[in-house]
């Protein structure tokens, strides 16, 4: 700071100090400044409005007398003792809850059992802002509202204004919150230990009282013991989800329609229920379903005089079927209908093995008179129209799906064509000159026939035959063979719907592409395309990468 010097000799004290009219600048000096990019302080040179600092005023002797002057000549001496750390409440009280333990008693009107009710209750205290909360324990089907009673807050004392303490607690004495009075019995063991160490002597505890009405009714503590393995409950807790599966033939031979048809019977061992579906035959117009779930009687009870009603009840039934009636290799009469048991599945037969070993699960033959299940159904015949696999689709299902591609080989050879050359085996002289362009797309095994322009032949070039599946002649609908790579070689024929076409060249990607998967093609077709290209046969030098011959190493 500056230091005033137009005090005239007078000392620096209120009263005896003057203000310069004259001066008009009262900035204070730069302290802080950069230097290339780094902030760097400076001490400064001038007072505030440019005033000679008091350094510059003061002599040497008046700064060492400054430094070597005592304050405690002017305001004595001053010993300045250790102050003690400072901890508030919510840091030296957290977490630490006075825990009592009290009840109080309900009045009961208009009911003839009971006349009050004691519940007791949680009484909990919190240090660190001198707060309180109540809680009631939960008693299960108690019918009351339980739980907290009084959320957390500081409870009233008086009508001053004065608020519940720590102090104020004590076992046995009555705590009146809002009208409610709660009797302390007792608190916990930190409870009493802080009690204690503040000086206050806790009072004896006290039992907690019986509620009457408790007391009276002498409910039995409930009791759990495993249920019987002849228990419903056991069987549902055991056996559910657990199925017994049989594959059957029921002979309706007897009927209008003569026939021996596939069902699959299912046994639910949860309750002894017994299912019977017919196995789907696609456009069989029929119901899947022979059987819906329910008991089946085996033997029923002799009744003097008969029924008056279609359904049999439980009282009726002397016996229903059970596991050990399901025999593989006997016939089992099931409501009038007559079910021989062939085969069953895994667990089934892990089922009678562990419960019934007496029992053999040996799968039996399909009789030759169920061979009808097997016959092979006719297939129209092959119309032209559209694909072989897709008018395939129609003798299936009423709603024809697309037929199954393979997706792997489409994408391995996708944009992989052979391109072969071919011309017009015609008894026209006319179709001589006529050339053609044969592609094999080995994506989809499919062949497209192009035909190039001819001058002064009077036919149009252009497409002529899009991309399709060409079969071989003399395949069969039932089993229909196509063309492939291994049976275009040069000069060789191929008959598309009726029109013959002679292969006279090729592209070299046929050669170098064939001779890649040379185990799956003849050596014949190889041989030609190798002599057409201008290549060795099999026995001469292997091709390079570009489909040359490879020159003889030295």
């Amino acid at each position: 700071m500056s230091w005033n010097l137009n005090n005239h000799g007078l000392p620096f004290l209120p009263g005896y100090t003057f203000r310069d009219v004259t001066k008009s600048s009262f900035t204070r000096p730069q302290t802080l400044a950069f230097k290339n990019g780094f902030r760097v302080p400076h001490r400064p040179t001038v007072g505030i409005g440019h005033d000679p600092l008091v350094s510059e005023q003061l002599t040497q002797q008046e700064l060492s007398e400054l430094c070597c002057e005592m304050p405690g000549t002017t305001y004595g001496s001053y010993h300045q003792t250790a102050c003690e750390d400072f901890i508030p409440a919510y840091v030296a009280f957290d977490k630490k809850v006075l825990c009592y333990h009290a009840y109080f008693v309900e009045d009961i009107l208009y009911s003839p059992e009971e006349q009050d009710r004691v519940r007791p209750v949680v009484i909990y205290y919190y240090l660190e802002d001198d707060s309180m909360s109540i809680f009631e324990p939960t008693v299960q089907n108690s019918g009351l509202m339980q739980g907290k009673r009084i959320k957390r807050q500081r409870f009233p004392k008086n009508e001053h204004g004065e608020h519940f303490q720590w102090k104020d607690l004590n076992l046995g004495m009555d705590l009146e919150v809002y009208g409610v009075k709660y009797h302390i019995t007792h608190c916990d063991a930190f409870t009493k230990e802080f009690m204690e160490s503040e000086g206050i002597i806790l009072n004896d505890p006290e039992p907690m009282p019986v509620d009457p009405y408790s007391k009276c009714c002498n409910i039995p503590v409930p009791q759990y013991t495993t249920p019987s393995t002849f228990s419903n409950m056991y069987e549902f807790s055991t056996m559910d989800g657990k199925v017994l599966c049989f594959s059957a033939l029921w002979d309706d031979t007897d009927s209008q329609y003569d026939e021996t048809r596939r069902v699959t019977i299912t046994y639910y061992l949860v309750d002894n229920t017994v299912e019977i579906r017919e196995v789907d035959q696609p456009n069989s117009g029929r119901i899947p379903f022979l059987m819906r779930r329910k008991k089946i009687p085996k033997n029923l009870k002799p009744v003097p005089f008969p029924s008056c009603v279609m359904e049999i009840s439980e009282k009726e039934v002397d016996e229903y079927y059970s596991p050990k009636d399901f025999q593989l290799g006997q016939t089992i009469k099931i409501l009038g209908r007559c079910f021989l048991l062939c085969d069953c599945d895994r667990f089934t037969k892990e089922y009678y093995q562990k419960n019934h070993p007496d029992m053999e699960m040996t799968p039996t033959e399909v009789p030759k008179k169920a061979d009808k299940l097997q016959e092979k159904k006719e297939i129209p015949t092959y119309n032209g129209f559209g694909s072989l696999e897709d008018s395939f689709q129609n003798c299936l299902s009423l709603i024809p799906k697309p037929p199954k591609m393979n997706y792997l080989k489409m994408l391995e050879n996708h944009g992989k064509v052979l391109q072969y050359s071919a011309k017009l085996d015609s008894q026209y002289p006319q179709d001589e000159a006529r050339r053609f362009i044969l592609r094999y797309y080995l994506s989809n095994d499919m062949i497209s026939i192009y035909e190039k322009n001819t001058r002064n032949s009077g036919i149009i070039g252009g497409k002529f035959l899009k991309m399709t599946r060409i079969p071989k002649p003399g395949s069969t609908v039932e089993n229909p063979e196509f063309y492939s790579p291994a049976d275009f070689a040069i000069g060789a024929t191929v008959e598309v719907f009726g029109h013959r076409f002679v292969l006279t060249d090729a592209d070299r990607y046929v050669l170098t592409y064939l001779e890649s998967i040379s185990s799956q093609i003849p050596s014949h077709t190889l041989d030609s395309l190798r002599q057409k290209l201008g290549v060795g046969l099999s026995d001469s030098q292997p091709l390079d990468q570009n489909g040359e011959a490879a020159e003889p190493s030295s």
